[in-house]
């Protein structure tokens, strides 16, 4: 999604108060928003705290500020620095963290970002986008764009299946209508989630896709929640861990909405159960996140 990261940025480039600091990173990709920004570019080096004071300063005086580096750099190392520069004063920086969940692959855990938007919801006013296609990074840049606080952009890999009619972009969105269990995926893995529902047309799973949050902001649609009701089986998805991730927001909802829930399947990010490092599809596959998996736990709850 870098590409299109790229392109989107460069499209809103043109205004005199926008600036993007990077962590020495973009290499390849953001290159011609360098070129266009000029001064207005600023590569603060492998200094992610203080990249993030700077952006808050900036935000302070009026500035419309990105700030760009990788998932864990952006969340975790710089955590403190979002906490008591920028949430307390309510200040719109809009962070980009390239390569969430296991997009970083075999560079291990230091270079994963599996309790991203978990971590950062705790904060107060901060908003998450987890785009699920690459077709979602321009609208969703547009939104942080008009947030009036901080928020969290998390970039991967779109996947969209070959064929797919992708709806405009929402929010919520429904990707495949039906009569059976009913699946929740969060972001990228919302493509490989469409992909087992597709293998499963005897099954009619209804399948949704979720790309801000927290739930509290964007709550689920009337037709998600009537057919959740009327299902009573619901699976979520997501490349993040349990604690924090969109089952739990979505299990508290549907407490709160006298919604029963007897049959509740959560796919997420299961650490690393081998304690083995491999690409991405290897850490999906340990956590049961990829397309047979997603298929198997499908025909069990619908069993």
């Amino acid at each position: 999604m870098r590409a299109e990261l790229c392109a989107a940025l460069l499209a809103r480039s043109g205004r005199h108060n926008m600036v993007c600091l990077t962590g020495d990173l973009g290499f390849m990709a953001l290159e011609p928003l360098r070129e266009r920004l000029g001064e207005r570019f600023i590569n603060c080096g492998v200094a992610e705290q203080n990249m993030v004071g700077v952006a808050a300063a900036l935000a302070h005086e009026g500035m419309e500020v990105w700030v760009y580096t990788i998932a864990p750099f952006a969340y975790a190392r710089a955590f403190e620095q979002i906490r008591n520069d920028v949430c307390p004063q309510a200040l719109p920086v809009r962070l980009l963290g390239n390569g969430g969940g296991y997009g970083y692959g075999v560079m291990g855990p230091t270079h994963h970002a599996l309790e991203d938007y978990g971590v950062l919801l705790t904060l107060p006013g901060v908003t998450a986008h987890v785009p699920a296609f690459d077709e979602d990074v321009a609208p969703v840049v547009e939104r942080a764009a008009a947030a009036a606080g901080p928020c969290y952009i998390r970039l991967g890999r779109g996947e969209l299946p070959a064929r797919a009619r992708l709806p405009p972009y929402a929010p919520w969105r429904r990707l495949a209508a039906g009569e059976g269990p009913v699946v929740v995926a969060a972001g990228p893995l919302a493509g490989v989630a469409w992909s087992a529902v597709d293998a499963l047309a005897n099954l009619r799973p209804e399948l949704w896709v979720v790309s801000e949050l927290p739930l509290s902001a964007n709550p689920p649609p009337a037709a998600l929640a009537e057919r959740i009701a009327c299902t009573g089986r619901l699976c979520v998805i997501e490349e993040h861990v349990a604690q924090g991730g969109v089952g739990a927001m979505l299990a508290v909802w549907a407490l709160n909405a006298g919604i029963a829930v007897p049959r509740f399947r959560h796919l997420h990010a299961a650490g690393y159960p081998s304690h083995l490092y491999g690409s991405q599809a290897f850490h999906r596959r340990e956590s049961g996140l990829d397309a047979g998996s997603i298929r198997q736990a499908l025909l069990e709850l619908a069993a």
